[in-house]
């Protein structure tokens, strides 16, 4: 992940479109989870739900990614990264870099919730390697949802300046982020053991992963940036909006409550 993430800086450094971070970042840790979920136990093969972890973080990573670089053609940089580099200053190349390989290192806790998910001693798989696989197809929906909701508001011209408030958007201010730290349950749900908690303790590590990354979208790199950017560039009806809809988990809007 930090030569992968050395690249997203070379990237980002040539073409001076910060959005392509984001998109490198989902197809490495893709390639590397799918790649640690394959790794050879005691020397043999792949047994099914090494192939079932792989494919999920793999159709993940394809998913997510794609929608990444599709927004990311369109722009010519993210505003997120766009405020931090102008923060930075003068040095802002160095400190990009030192981000990207601390956005790299800050991987470790979700590839491992993968690693520990596809090593749960028994090749067979069970109902809850099904129900994990459920976990993380709803959260894929969710997220590709409410993605295509916001791109549909913001293509009609009559909502310029407006605030997208329609279908998941209404309950959420971030239902995108919302279903991507959802699917990450699926990885703990598949390495804890349901009737046996403390027949594979290490699959309780699996945990880091949703833990990890509730706290980057929720309170470093996720929503703090982008509802600052938000605020400047909608002002009044970006507050309104703030204190009607729920922050991170969807729940019914109130009129004039503080999400």
């Amino acid at each position: 992940m930090s030569v992968l993430m050395a690249g997203a800086w070379v990237v980002q450094q040539r073409t001076g479109n910060s959005g392509w971070v984001d998109t490198i970042w989902t197809f490495s840790l893709g390639l590397v989870g799918a790649a640690s979920a394959l790794w050879p136990i005691a020397g043999a093969g792949p047994n099914p739900r090494q192939w079932l972890v792989a494919a999920l973080v793999a159709i993940w990573s394809i998913r997510l990614g794609s929608h990444i670089a599709v927004r990311t053609a369109g722009i010519t940089d993210d505003p997120r990264y766009a405020a931090f580099a102008s923060e930075w200053g003068a040095d802002s190349s160095r400190k990009m870099f030192v981000f990207l390989q601390n956005q790299g290192l800050g991987s470790i806790p979700l590839l491992f919730a993968i690693f520990v998910a596809a090593r749960f001693p028994q090749s067979a798989l069970r109902l809850q390697d099904y129900l994990g696989a459920l976990v993380l197809v709803v959260g894929i929906s969710g997220e590709a949802l409410a993605d295509a909701q916001l791109k549909r508001f913001r293509t009609n011209p009559a909502n310029n300046g407006r605030v997208c408030d329609a279908g998941l958007w209404r309950w959420s201010r971030h239902p995108n982020y919302f279903f991507e730290w959802f699917g990450w349950l699926a990885y703990p749900v598949i390495a804890i053991s349901a009737g046996d908690p403390l027949r594979y303790p290490w699959g309780w590590a699996a945990l880091l992963a949703p833990i990890f990354m509730y706290w980057i979208l929720v309170h470093v790199t996720g929503i703090p940036p982008l509802e600052q950017q938000m605020l400047r560039s909608r002002g009044e009806r970006y507050r309104d909006y703030q204190s009607r809809t729920s922050m991170f988990f969807p729940l019914p809007p109130h009129k004039g409550v503080a999400a």
